[in-house]
């Protein structure tokens, strides 16, 4: 059966709170000086399931009681832990992500929120097409589409090209916010991810001094954090997830922005208020908030009816970045 020492489970969460209408992620910070997503190993003797270990781990890195908790994805690649050399066990990783509204207290390993653009800032339309895609991905990205593909790991059902296409919006094609996955799965394929390098990948060999394309995570956390980006995006256009991030009371146009700072691009203000208003996500509380900088601002509250209603209560808004 070769040599292989057994398998571990690591259980990581992808914490994500908004702060000064930014999403945030929840990090602690490594010996190496990479930041981490709150983890630890499964133990079938401490923990009867996989939430409770998780919950207990994020409580001992971060002073933090998680609410909403769900499974992203099982992560089984080897060499996303695996050091040079490395005959150890092999580990599989279970990722979840986990919305919040309060500031964490500073657990025995310490924790605080970084800015989840700056791990994948490519992912940010605001304010337009970043300038890390124009200048620095995309060229990188055609060389690599240009050169043999013998090198590849896995079959190839679309050619290096067509995936750049749908993936990066290349040639024309429209930019999928939900691809986020796949995105930074092609950065670290091309060897253009600062944790390919770490993992001794071949298709870094072709590259010299590479900027940095993103803040690097410890393991495989950067690849937990996109597929968490992706989820959620996608999921709050079919549930209400998005105020499992807000106060009890909000403004629209506080609403709005969260949600364009989750989504990656804006939204037209008029149609934005009136497919909340008509989907009836939301009631008025009565209460005005004054700091809006200008005239009193209406305050609202998630109506949780809603979800007897009808099964599916999202944010569906047509578009995307341009």
């Amino acid at each position: 059966m070769g040599g292989q020492s057994g398998i571990e489970i690591g259980l990581n969460a992808a914490i994500v709170g908004v702060r000064d209408g930014q999403p945030h992620i929840l990090v602690t910070r490594e010996g190496n000086g990479w930041d981490a997503l709150p983890y630890g190993p499964f133990a079938p003797l401490d923990h009867r399931t996989l939430d409770i270990g998780l919950r207990n781990w994020v409580r001992e890195q971060t002073g933090l009681e998680l609410g909403y908790v769900e499974q992203l994805y099982t992560f089984g690649d080897r060499g996303r832990h695996a050091q040079r050399g490395d005959t150890g066990p092999h580990i599989v990783s279970v990722g979840y992500l986990a919305l919040i509204t309060e500031d964490p207290a500073a657990g025995p390993g310490g924790a605080s929120f970084a800015r989840w653009f700056g791990y994948l800032p490519w992912e940010d339309w605001r304010h337009g097409k970043p300038a890390i895609l124009t200048d620095e991905i995309e060229p990188r990205l055609k060389r690599w589409a240009a050169r043999p593909d013998q090198d590849d790991t896995h079959d190839l059902v679309l050619t290096r090209r067509e995936r750049l296409r749908i993936c990066f919006a290349m040639e024309g094609a429209d930019w999928d916010e939900e691809k986020v996955l796949e995105r930074y799965e092609l950065l670290y394929e091309a060897g253009l991810a600062a944790e390919a390098k770490r993992d001794g990948r071949e298709a870094v060999k072709f590259w010299d001094k590479l900027p940095q394309l993103g803040r690097p995570m410890q393991f495989d956390h950067r690849r937990v954090l996109a597929t968490a980006m992706s989820r959620l995006r996608g999921k709050l256009k079919y549930r209400p997830v998005i105020f499992e991030l807000l106060p009890d009371s909000f403004t629209l146009f506080e609403l709005q922005k969260i949600v364009e700072a989750i989504l990656g691009h804006h939204l037209h203000k008029q149609n934005f208020r009136r497919l909340v208003e008509n989907a009836g996500l939301v009631e008025p509380t009565g209460d005005v908030s004054r700091q809006t900088g200008g005239r009193p601002a209406k305050l609202f509250r998630f109506r949780r009816d809603v979800l007897l209603e009808r099964p599916s209560t999202g944010v569906r808004m047509k578009g995307g970045p341009g």
